[in-house]
């Protein structure tokens, strides 16, 4: 599943498992890039809206009809123009399409005045707030990450749905951050879909109480969507914003329900304000990646700063401490330095000692190597990442070449540090990441 990365050395890495305004600003207004952003913004929210309408049971039929209105509108705006409100534009004619099939498979005639009230209500916005009073979750999106994430489906499973259907990401994009391949995923997926069908899963929910046991698996999904937006798995933009913003908009919609107001949610919304947090200063102008120490701190925002820590300490209200707490307070530990060279590393490791007891991950050692190398040196920083249990898994991810790249570097084994970034540019897939990487082998290079 794609479970959760940059070579900010010493920044949260992800682990595998991959709000300010509702809707993000637009990266582009060209149709193509409209339809790109709706693709990746209001996936969960038009899933959601046809399971509704269609049921659980249809899944896939309300895939298709998203994914044929969004074909439609890439033909129609490229020729047209592009309507005042695309978002209502889609969603009607995903609408229009489950009504004409409705109507075609006489599904239930019943069902199409309900088609039109569903239009209605679904048009304004990609999102209604739930009400502590009713303690219902009124959002589709978050209503389908509930779905996906029924006990009656492995925990895998579940997030690797959420991830597809909610989310929208590719098999691709799953399968790397699963260390898994294509066809394996597909495999997965059918499965899961087959499971749902024979358990009858409605898109109703139950009461809060019954909720409880579905929460891991939401969590994971928001935390895999929140770090594919903070290190795109691939493509020319290492920061998707749109997909950090939209998993804070569901955390904080789901701290909005009883079953989600939990120490756990609290801490994972502090590690995505946290983290979001210093994304201004996390390029430079031209676009190149820029390391955690040579990031310009008076740049990070301190509003969401606060709001991460805030939620951090009410995080702290439980009487354990989830990956999400650690993984948070190495965020804090980061954020409230106010310097790089005044970072407590020494807590840092033991966080990731402690996160590495509690999940085991070779990329969680990955990270405590990198700490490990800041309070102990750069030999034993290697040291740790040649004891890595399963190193094999980290083999083709840029990081764990990158990371070997860095610790040559400092012990000044240029040639080997050359090799280790050659093999990390090889395995990079994203363009500021590629671009840096590409000028740590030539320096390296010309030191060999």
């Amino acid at each position: 599943m794609p479970s959760r990365r940059d070579h900010d050395f010493g920044e949260i890495l992800k682990t595998s498992v991959a709000f300010p305004d509702p809707i993000p600003p637009l990266a582009s207004h060209t149709p193509s890039g409209l339809v790109e952003h709706f693709f990746r913004h209001e996936t969960g929210r038009l899933h959601g809206a046809l399971v509704r309408l269609l049921g659980v049971n249809h899944l896939s039929l309300a895939e298709d009809i998203a994914q044929e209105a969004l074909l439609r509108a890439l033909r129609t705006w490229s020729m047209g123009g592009i309507p005042p409100n695309p978002s209502a534009w889609i969603t009607r004619v995903a609408m229009n399409l489950a009504k004409d099939h409705l109507r075609h498979r006489n599904m239930s005639a019943a069902k199409e005045p309900a088609i039109i009230t569903h239009i209605e209500q679904t048009l304004p916005s990609p999102a209604a707030v739930a009400s502590d009073s009713s303690h219902t979750i009124r959002d589709d999106a978050l209503r389908l990450l509930f779905v996906c994430c029924h006990q009656s489906i492995a925990p895998d499973a579940q997030v690797i749905l959420a991830l597809k259907v909610l989310c929208g990401f590719s098999t691709g994009e799953i399968a790397r951050a699963f260390f898994a391949s294509e066809p394996a995923i597909e495999k997965q997926l059918t499965r899961t879909k087959q499971r749902i069908q024979e358990s009858n899963i409605a898109f109703e929910l139950p009461e809060a109480e019954n909720l409880a046991p579905r929460l891991d698996g939401v969590l994971a999904a928001l935390y895999l969507l929140f770090n594919e937006g903070y290190k795109a798995s691939s493509g020319d933009r290492l920061l998707r914003e749109d997909l950090c913003r939209e998993s804070i908009r569901l955390t904080t919609l789901l701290l909005s329900h009883p079953a989600g107001r939990t120490p756990r949610t609290h801490a994972l919304l502090a590690l995505m304000l946290l983290t979001s947090a210093r994304f201004p200063s996390r390029l430079d102008d031209q676009g190149a990646l820029l390391r955690l120490d040579e990031q310009d701190r008076s740049k990070w925002d301190a509003r969401l700063l606060n709001e991460g820590l805030q939620h951090l300490a009410s995080a702290a209200q439980g009487e354990t401490a989830s990956e999400y707490h650690l993984q948070a307070g190495i965020a804090a530990l980061h954020c409230t330095a106010p310097d790089a060279a005044s970072t407590d590393w020494p807590r840092i490791l033991a966080h990731y000692d402690l996160l590495l007891t509690l999940k085991p991950s070779p990329v969680i050692e990955l990270n405590r190597a990198v700490a490990v190398a800041h309070v102990h040196g750069p030999q034993a920083g290697l040291d740790a990442l040649e004891s890595i249990a399963h190193s094999d898994r980290l083999d083709s991810l840029h990081l764990f070449h990158a990371v070997a790249g860095e610790l040559h570097t400092r012990l000044n084994n240029h040639r080997a540090a050359a090799e280790s970034y050659r093999r990390a540019l090889a395995l990079a897939q994203v363009g500021p990441e590629q671009s840096h990487l590409a000028r740590l082998l030539e320096r390296a290079e010309d030191y060999a």
